[in-house]
């Protein structure tokens, strides 16, 4: 297998690094995946928060083998889903400045210094991310038909995604809890891995 890491475009690759090193794997942003699964094998495909709502396009673009789903948002029926549900878009029409930009992720969140382990992996981060406008919250991601018979997991740090993680089990997808917060593959790098190769290894097309 080979692990295919897409982070969030909320904020950067820094947030997969330590995991993509344990087992071997490739970062890439989700507008870069097809060229960096170009020559891959058995490619498992590995989105993180936001970027979940690309995965079943760029599954069935790259032939992924399986998706294993962190702490991600997911795509509805289709054919198409929306980036922000309209009470998170709500939130951010909040944060928006003049010029229609976002602010970086981590200054949406009052506690977000404890989302890292250390200042270096802080700084790492915050360096990495983009000022995405509003717009991009109001368009809207194609979803193939069939994602859902795909193999596919759920890996899940705490409850804060909880309606996706009862939609996971609904589908009778592989799924780990792992105590944590929203970034905790920074915090524990090494449990993540663990988890992400034994879900992978789990995942199975649907009866």
């Amino acid at each position: 297998m080979t692990f295919l890491f897409v982070p969030s475009p909320l904020v950067g690759p820094a947030t997969w690094a330590p995991v993509a090193a344990l087992l071997d794997g490739v970062v890439a942003d989700v507008g870069a995946v097809e060229d960096a699964a170009a020559g891959l094998s058995d490619v498992v495909l590995v989105p993180h928060s936001n970027a979940g709502l690309y995965a079943p396009l760029l599954a069935e673009r790259v032939g992924a083998r399986a998706t294993v789903y962190v702490d991600a948002a997911l795509a509805g029926d289709g054919p198409d889903t929306p980036l922000a549900p309209p009470r998170f878009l709500k939130l951010l029409e909040g944060l928006a400045g003049d010029d229609g930009l976002l602010p970086p992720w981590t200054q949406w969140w009052d506690d977000a210094s404890g989302l890292f382990p250390d200042e270096e992996t802080s700084a790492a981060v915050e360096a990495g991310q983009p000022r995405l406008p509003l717009s991009y919250f109001t368009s809207r991601v194609a979803v193939p038909s069939g994602w859902l018979d795909r193999p596919c997991a759920y890996l899940a740090f705490g409850d804060t995604y909880a309606d996706e993680v009862a939609f996971a089990l609904a589908q009778e997808w592989p799924l780990t809890v792992l105590p944590g917060r929203h970034l905790h593959q920074l915090v524990a790098p090494a449990e993540v891995a663990a988890a992400i190769e034994e879900l992978a290894a789990r995942a199975r097309p649907r009866a």
